[in-house]
């Protein structure tokens, strides 16, 4: 056997490393969910099912939006990376890519999400995803994470992003309909990001992030976790208050609040870790299933 027969496997195992860890750097798993809010407001928009090539385009630029914000921040909090028992694997802190390069990729996916969006949907599109971009990297990441407790709150509002580009991907303008999808995800993100705080608050202490666990302790942010629970299911059922929405969603959306509420009740009465990873998990579970409750809803 010759030795480039010997090294050409060795070549394509650090090629398809290399490649693996430029799709790390974009959090696919963490997409995933904004994907799906983004495809269902689609639906919702359109009443049914939106042209394959408005479904494609809408899906590769708002992967390659996401994705860019995703890399930016991980560009931005290489320091406190490195210091996390949870990041401290991440392509850039470990040294498989460096910090320049990984800031160009994030740069050039985002450029071409713009692109895409714009020529491939319509610029309306485009511009909605590059300010959820600008909301995440500039108002989370770079002002709020490392400032105040209340940084998710605010910060809340670059992933509530997500069902504007799709609604305005279907329709070409963005509506009441948007305007409640984009509250309902906002109000959604204080439970869902601050029940994984209480998991991960030992982290966040240790580099100095005030995260609200941190700060303010976890019998106190298990109450935040209720109370923002109780104001989501309310403005869950905006849809059906507006006359957007009918019976299906009002049943699947209080069926769905009652189990969340049900979850954050657990969790303030006993504020441990296995009921801060249930309401988490939950908490993902819930948003996927009433986004689709919302869709199913708009088709019937």
């Amino acid at each position: 056997m010759t030795t480039r027969a010997v090294a050409a496997p060795g070549l394509v195992s650090r090629a398809a490393g290399l490649v693996a860890d430029y799709v790390r750097l974009t959090k696919p798993r963490v997409i995933s969910l904004l994907l799906l809010t983004t495809l269902l407001a689609m639906v919702m928009a359109e009443g049914g099912w939106p042209s394959g090539r408005t479904v494609l385009w809408t899906m590769v630029g708002g992967y390659l939006a996401a994705g860019g914000a995703n890399a930016i921040n991980q560009w931005f909090d290489r320091d406190i990376d490195a210091r996390m028992r949870r990041t401290s694997n991440r392509p850039i802190v470990s040294g498989r890519i460096g910090p320049v390069h990984a800031l160009v990729y994030a740069l050039t996916i985002s450029v071409a999400s713009a692109l895409i969006l714009g020529f491939g949907v319509n610029w309306l599109t485009a511009g909605l995803a590059l300010l959820g971009l600008v909301l995440y990297v500039f108002l989370y990441t770079w002002w709020l994470k490392r400032a105040t407790t209340q940084n998710i709150v605010i910060g809340g509002a670059a992933g509530a992003v997500p069902p504007l580009v799709g609604w305005a991907a279907a329709e070409g303008s963005i509506g009441l309909g948007a305007i409640i999808l984009f509250a309902i995800v906002f109000y959604w993100t204080p439970p869902h990001f601050w029940a994984l705080a209480l998991l991960l608050r030992k982290d966040y202490a240790e580099v100095g992030v005030p995260m609200l666990p941190v700060v303010r302790g976890v019998e106190e942010t298990a109450r935040q976790v209720m109370l923002w629970t109780v104001i989501l299911v309310g403005v869950s059922l905006l849809p059906v208050a507006a006359g957007i929405s009918g019976a299906f969603y009002l049943a699947s959306a209080g069926l769905l609040g009652a189990l969340f509420l049900g979850s954050a009740w657990q969790l303030m009465r006993s504020p441990d870790e296995r009921h801060a990873r249930s309401t988490f998990s939950f908490s993902m579970l819930y948003l996927a299933l009433l986004f689709a409750a919302l869709a199913v809803d708009a088709v019937l």
